[in-house]
């Protein structure tokens, strides 16, 4: 049964894209992307996409679900990996084969975690980023990573770095990407913001990111991605209220303002903490680390 399975594996492996196989990665690493995501970020049309998107159902490399609408109706196919997908990712990447039961406890998992909403806004940035760089050469989302690779304080502790980074309050971002653009790369946490947390949250997790950019490696932008401009400006003013950032960089954009203007993550939408000079786009965040130095991988 085993050499039947490593047999399937391989015929499947032979049958795989690239873009097929950065799809698996995607949902390996960040559990589940809704049709209508994966469509903008890898395919030139959406019945394109969807059609690839079926064939890779039906030979069991990802599966799918749909949610009701709790006013009647239905939300789009969200799609995760099924067995034999997870089984072509570990491979790809040298880790130990699953467990069988794997793929099914992961789609119970996510089809039944309550703040599915959240993680689907958190990987909408980063699938914005991918559909800007298919539609933009030159410019590239270079890493993406989930929150759990940075649930340890380990995680932040680097080649040259303070040990004492492990006994801190470590900050627990959303995502973390690096966006390069022009012979640019920008390191980037993100935090998604649902609007149901006081500001008071949002500000000590700033607090958080303050104290990690003290170590001069991990000065790289945090991004909050707010619901509505109304609350942007009450986070700045919350901010100069309860003490600004000695190190950090806080840039902000908010939903509404993206919708209204039709723009993406990749362009001047972040309004810098501390500066009135207006928004800038996000290869214009300041930094001051190189993001070949780190070597994180996401967690399986």
């Amino acid at each position: 049964m085993a050499r039947r399975d490593d047999l399937r594996l391989l015929q499947i492996q032979s049958t795989l894209t690239h873009r097929d196989l950065r799809l698996l990665g995607w949902l390996y690493d960040h559990g589940v992307l809704t049709s209508d995501q994966i469509c903008i970020a890898l395919f030139p049309s959406k019945d394109f996409g969807q059609r690839r998107l079926l064939r890779l159902t039906r030979l069991e490399v990802i599966g799918r679900f749909r949610p009701q609408r709790w006013g009647g109706g239905s939300y789009p196919y969200h799609y995760l990996l099924d067995q034999l997908g997870t089984d072509v990712v570990a491979a790809q990447r040298g880790h130990d084969l699953p467990r069988r039961s794997i793929a099914r406890q992961r789609r119970h998992h996510l089809t039944s975690r309550a703040n599915l909403p959240h993680l689907l806004g958190t990987n909408q940035v980063f699938v914005e980023l991918a559909s800007h760089q298919r539609q933009h050469p030159g410019t590239s989302l270079d890493r993406w990573l989930p929150s759990s690779a940075f649930h340890q304080p380990s995680a932040f502790l680097t080649a040259g770095g303070s040990p004492s980074i492990i006994t801190r309050a470590t900050p627990r971002p959303d995502g973390h990407g690096v966006w390069a653009e022009g012979g640019r790369s920008v390191p980037f946490f993100l935090e998604y913001d649902t609007g149901t947390e006081n500001l008071t949250v949002l500000t000590d997790k700033i607090t958080r990111y303050d104290s990690l950019a003290a170590e001069p490696n991990w000065r790289w932008p945090v991004l909050f991605l707010l619901p509505s401009t109304r609350r942007e400006l009450n986070l700045h003013r919350h901010i100069a209220t309860t003490g600004p950032p000695r190190f950090a960089v806080v840039a902000t954009t908010a939903a509404d303002f993206l919708a209204a203007t039709g723009l993406d993550p990749a362009e001047q939408v972040w309004w810098v903490y501390g500066t009135d000079s207006g928004r800038v786009r996000l290869i214009e965040l300041p930094h001051n680390a190189a993001p070949s130095v780190f070597h994180l991988e996401p967690i399986p």
